[in-house]
C-alpha cells in the first residue's frame, strides 16, 4: 500500500510538472519508472502483479476511448482511403529493423522480429498524446488513426507468423493461426457495422454505476477473447469502441476518461519499471541510429498519407510527428523473440533502448512540430 501510494502520488507530481512545462506527461512517467524499476535507484517490490494488470487495463481503455470517437462506417472509409499509406508505412519502417538485425548477424528470425519492433507505432501513446494536445478533432487525425488501425490489423497477421517461426511449428500450423486471426477481425467488424446499435443498447444504462460496470466488463471481455484468438487485445477494445455509437458513446467517454488517465499512467510507468538501465549503454548507439532513421520514415508516412487527403502542410507535419512513438507492441515482439531462445539476447536490450527513445521522442515531436514548422516557414518567406 505504501509503495502504491507513493507511485500514484509521484505520478501526480510528474503530471503537474509536465502541465507546467506544457508537454505530455508520458516521457516523465517513463523516466520515473526507469528510476525505480529493475536496476534503478530504489527498486520497488511487491506491486508487480497489480501494476502489470493495471497497465494492461490502461492500454485497453486508451484504445476503447479512441474507438468511441469514430463510427464503424468512418473506420471502413478511412481504411479504404489510407491502405496505400499503410503499405508504405510497412515498407519504410519494417526495413530499418530487419536490415539492422541482419548486419548484427541475428539471421532471418532476428530480422523478422526487429522488423516488427521498428514498424509498429504505439497506439496507446499516440492516443494519449492526441488527447493531451487536443487534436482529436483535427482534420489529420482520421488519417493518423487509419494508419494506426492498419498497423494493428497487420499485427493480427504478423504475430501468429512470428510465433509460429519462433516455435518451429509447421507452415500449415502458422497458416491456421493467421486464418483464425483474420476470421475474428472480420466477424467483429461485421457485427460493429450491422449491429452496433444493439451493442450500444446492451451496454447503455441510466445508472452510472451499472453503465460503468457493463462498459468496463465488456471491454475487458472483448480484449481478452481477442487476445486468446491471437488478435491484439488493443484491436479488440478499439473495435468495441467503434461498435458503440451515438449518445451511448458520448456518455461512455465522459465516464471513462478519469479511469483511462489513471490506468494509462500505470502502463507507461510499468514500461519504465521493467527496463534495466544497465542494459542500455552497450546498444545505445545502434538504438539512436534506428531512432533517427525511423523517425524520418514515420514523418514521411504521415506526410504522404495526409497529403493524399488534401490536408495542408502543417497538418501533414502533425500527422507524421504523431506516428513517431513506439511502445507496447514493440516490447511484446522483442519479449516473444528472446523468450523463444531463437534470437540473440542483445535483441531485447536493443528493442528496449530503441522503444524508450521513441516513446520519449514521440510525444515531444508531436508537441513541438508546429513551432518548428512555423520557424522554417518564416525563414523561407524571409528568403
Amino acid at each position: 500500500m505504501i509503495q502504491l501510494g507513493a507511485v500514484f502520488f509521484g505520478l501526480g507530481l510528474l503530471g503537474r510538472v509536465a502541465w507546467k512545462m506544457g508537454i505530455s506527461p508520458i516521457p516523465l512517467y517513463l523516466i520515473g519508472g526507469l528510476c525505480f524499476g529493475v536496476g534503478g535507484f530504489v527498486p520497488l517490490h511487491g506491486i508487480e502483479e497489480f501494476t502489470r494488470i493495471a497497465s494492461e487495463i490502461g492500454v485497453v481503455l486508451l484504445l476503447l476511448l479512441l474507438g468511441l470517437e469514430y463510427s464503424a462506417s468512418e473506420l471502413t472509409t478511412g481504411l479504404k482511403r489510407s491502405w496505400m499509406a499503410g503499405v508504405l508505412d510497412l515498407v519504410l519502417n519494417a526495413a530499418p529493423g530487419a536490415i539492422a538485425a541482419l548486419l548484427l548477424g541475428w539471421g532471418p528470425v532476428g530480422a523478422l522480429a526487429m522488423a516488427g519492433v521498428t514498424y509498429i507505432s504505439s497506439s496507446g501513446i499516440v492516443a494519449k498524446v492526441l488527447g493531451d494536445l487536443g487534436r482529436l478533432g483535427n482534420r489529420e487525425t482520421p488519417v493518423v488513426l487509419s494508419v494506426l488501425v492498419f498497423e494493428d490489423l497487420a499485427m493480427a497477421v504478423y504475430l501468429p507468423v512470428l510465433t509460429a517461426v519462433l516455435s518451429g511449428v509447421s507452415f500449415l500450423g502458422g497458416l491456421t493461426s493467421v486464418g483464425i486471426s483474420l476470421l475474428a477481425i472480420t466477424v467483429v467488424l461485421v457485427v460493429a457495422l450491422k449491429y452496433g446499435r444493439f451493442i450500444s443498447a446492451i451496454v447503455d444504462s441510466p445508472d452510472h454505476e451499472v453503465f460503468l460496470l457493463k462498459l468496463l466488463g465488456s471491454a475487458l471481455l472483448v480484449a481478452g477473447v481477442a487476445s486468446e484468438l491471437q488478435v491484439s487485445a488493443a484491436v479488440g477494445a478499439f473495435l468495441l469502441g467503434i461498435a458503440i455509437s451515438g449518445s451511448t458513446a458520448e456518455n461512455a467517454t465522459r465516464l471513462l476518461e478519469p479511469l483511462r488517465d489513471l490506468f494509462a499512467a500505470m502502463f507507461f510507468v510499468v514500461f519504465g519499471l521493467n527496463t534495466d538501465p544497465r542494459s542500455i549503454p552497450p546498444v545505445l548507439g545502434i538504438a539512436v541510429a534506428l531512432a533517427a532513421v525511423t523517425t524520418a520514415t514515420k514523418v514521411v508516412t504521415g506526410w504522404w498519407a495526409a497529403r493524399r487527403q488534401g490536408i495542408g502542410k502543417m497538418g501533414r507535419m502533425r500527422a507524421g510527428a504523431a506516428l513517431v512513438a513506439r511502445g507496447e507492441f514493440s516490447i511484446v515482439i522483442a519479449g516473444l523473440a528472446v523468450a523463444s531462445g531463437q534470437v540473440a539476447g542483445e535483441l531485447a536490450a536493443l528493442a528496449t533502448a530503441y522503444v524508450l527513445l521513441m516513446a520519449i521522442l514521440g510525444p515531444i515531436a508531436a508537441k513541438y512540430v508546429e513551432p518548428i514548422g512555423e520557424f522554417f516557414q518564416r525563414r523561407r518567406q524571409m528568403a
